[in-house]
């Protein structure tokens, strides 16, 4: 009896061993919640919440195998990254006149190609000269930029580039000066196309004692000056220097 007391008892052991085995390995096969990691936000959904237009974040909850499914469908749902600097607009170059001769002031971009030590952006100084490196000062007073592209491409080519290729730009032109009767006299830059009118409109208008119909613009070109007084709609040109006249009653 005692011997078949005993017989019992192990096999009830083993029993229940072999049950609580059994009720583990179910565990391990049911997988609790996922987790899944969500591509790292950008700027707009760091600042509110998610990027405009953007489906809704798609919240996953699955079991055992789905999870693969799962995180695969959480990335098909986020949107595809915006390549950098896409949503910076581009400046627009500055439009010009062929025909438009260089100053001092101007700022020019050289660009010759395959040279990065020589493409820069240089301003024309107060001898009518930029000054780029190996050939040193170059004449741009008077000439156009095609002119000065020229003479830059014929100087790298006396003994230093076999066949160089060169392009010039304008970046910025001189600016403009407005005096007298406005309310911010001063100097400001030039932009394309404007006239008379509207540089007094950038100085911020007529002043009280501004007598309107004496404006007189003063340009000067290739070292010579000429003045005159003009009507509100004659165009300006770069380094053109506006005086607006006081009345006296």
């Amino acid at each position: 009896m005692p011997v078949a007391r005993a017989f019992r008892s192990s096999i009830t052991a083993v029993a229940l061993a072999a049950s609580a085995a059994l009720n583990l390995g179910g565990c391990m096969q049911t997988a609790g919640p996922v987790a899944v990691m969500q591509p790292r936000a950008d700027l707009d959904s760091m600042a509110y919440g998610q990027p405009y237009g953007a489906p809704p974040p798609v919240v996953v909850a699955n079991n055992g195998g789905g999870a693969i499914a799962a995180l695969s469908n959480s990335f098909a749902a986020s949107p595809a990254p915006m390549p950098v600097g896409y949503a910076v607009p581009m400046a627009a170059p500055v439009r010009y006149d062929a025909s438009y001769h260089l100053d001092a002031g101007d700022k020019l971009r050289v660009v010759v190609y395959g040279q990065e030590g020589l493409t820069n952006s240089y301003a024309i100084d107060a001898g009518g000269s930029i000054t780029m490196p190996l050939i040193g000062a170059v004449p741009a007073r008077g000439r156009t930029t095609a002119g000065l592209a020229g003479e830059i491409a014929a100087r790298l080519r006396n003994g230093y580039i076999r066949e160089p290729s060169v392009a010039v730009e304008i970046e910025a032109y001189r600016p403009f000066f407005i005096l007298g009767e406005v309310t911010a006299p001063g100097q400001y830059p030039y932009v394309p196309n404007m006239t008379v009118e509207s540089a007094v409109a950038i100085a911020g208008g007529f002043s009280p004692r501004a007598k309107r119909d004496v404006v007189t613009v003063t340009h000067t070109e290739n070292g010579g000056s000429m003045r005159a007084v003009v009507p509100l709609g004659t165009p300006l040109n770069p380094g053109d220097t506006v005086f607006v006249g006081e009345r006296w009653f």
